[in-house]
């Protein structure tokens, strides 16, 4: 079941999310009078900043094109919102070359297959959107002279780096195999960024850069395929959780509240052609720790942890980074920090569900 047309019109967990994110950012004078184009717009991550823009209060005038693929999803995903005025929806195929009329000034481009799900089963979409996407949107930004071109990268771009070089920093790169179809997110991301960086040194398109880690929240899909979107499946349909590994692998979890605050800084205060990393290295936890956590967190529902259960979908390529985590000292000279602890994050993204 999507659970994540339930969520609309906005609960209380999300209007109050919304509301911490206007209420903690402070440059919303540079969104005054302005138009926002935000590809794969009713997405899990974008969607949040869909929401913000057009929770502003009216006399900013801000809009926002949602661009998307699935027109009946993004009606569905933005129920509350088709009559707003501010909000246009365009159904357009990103990794396709158009054009838009509109005269734009801030350009997020978030268009991505990112489940892992996907990679198996549709590698060249997921790599299309990566690469020929932005370099449709970077077109689109150059002709607009946008005052600033937000890619959403990966974390995964690191690949498999050695021990010692965790927490990663923004310019440590480890091994990545380009002849497996799983490389199909984690090269096209790669490229994607390359694509920035060359457009603003060659024609100064003002192009920056987010590698998010492992963010969760209300919203997300829970059939999305990632690890911690089953454990919070399992939670809300109140049946054990069955891990189909030993557990071991280690990410850290972010709140999609941080990570919103945190594109919204890089998009405004970021250096152009350069990446930042947004994520929480202060919530790193193995997959059996955080799935013993959320267990804890109901103990009514008197539900167990089964771990090492292998995985029988074959469609599913599984990860082969024991652990990765960023480091964050660059965002934090921007004067970004996540404040959002797992027991709290998640906690209130179960309850976003029920």
């Amino acid at each position: 079941m999507d659970f994540i047309y339930k969520l609309f019109p906005l609960n209380s967990i999300i209007k109050e999310d919304i509301s911490k994110i206007i209420n903690s950012f402070n440059d919303w004078d540079r969104f005054k009078n302005k138009k926002i184009l935000i590809s794969g717009a009713n997405g899990f991550l974008p969607a949040y900043l869909v929401e913000t823009f057009l929770a502003l209060d009216k006399s900013y005038h801000t809009s926002v094109i949602a661009l998307v693929r699935n027109k009946e999803k993004a009606e569905k995903r933005f129920s509350h919102l088709l009559n707003n005025p501010n909000l246009k929806i365009l159904v357009q195929d990103v990794s396709v070359d158009f054009d838009i009329d509109d005269k734009l000034d801030f350009i997020i481009h978030a268009a991505s297959q990112a489940s892992p799900k996907y990679f198996g089963i549709d590698p060249v979409g997921t790599l299309s959107a990566n690469v020929l996407g932005t370099i449709n949107l970077i077109k689109i930004a150059q002709k607009n002279n946008v005052a600033s071109f937000l890619y959403f990268s990966s974390g995964e771009v690191y690949g498999q780096v050695k021990e010692d070089e965790i927490p990663i920093k923004e310019d440590t790169f480890g091994y990545v195999n380009c002849a497996n179809v799983r490389a199909c997110y984690g090269e096209s991301k790669r490229m994607g960024e390359n694509i920035c960086v060359c457009y603003h040194a060659q024609y100064g398109v003002n192009a920056k850069i987010v590698r998010p880690f492992h963010t969760y929240g209300p919203g997300m899909a829970l059939d999305d395929g990632r690890v911690f979107a089953d454990l919070v499946a399992d939670i809300v349909n109140k049946r054990n959780i069955i891990l189909k590994s030993d557990g071991s692998a280690i990410r850290p979890f972010c709140y999609l509240v941080d990570a919103t605050l945190g594109f919204l800084t890089v998009l405004t205060r970021g250096e152009n052609g350069q990446a930042y990393n947004v994520g929480n290295p202060y919530e790193e936890y193995s997959v059996l720790e955080l799935a013993n956590i959320l267990v804890n967190l109901y103990p009514e529902l008197n539900l167990e942890v089964i771990a090492n259960k292998p995985i029988t979908n074959t469609n599913y390529l599984k990860s082969p980074i024991l652990r990765n985590s960023p480091n964050i000292d660059k965002i934090r000279q921007l004067n970004w920090m996540p404040e959002v602890t797992v027991h709290e994050g998640f906690k209130r993204t179960i309850s976003s569900f029920l």
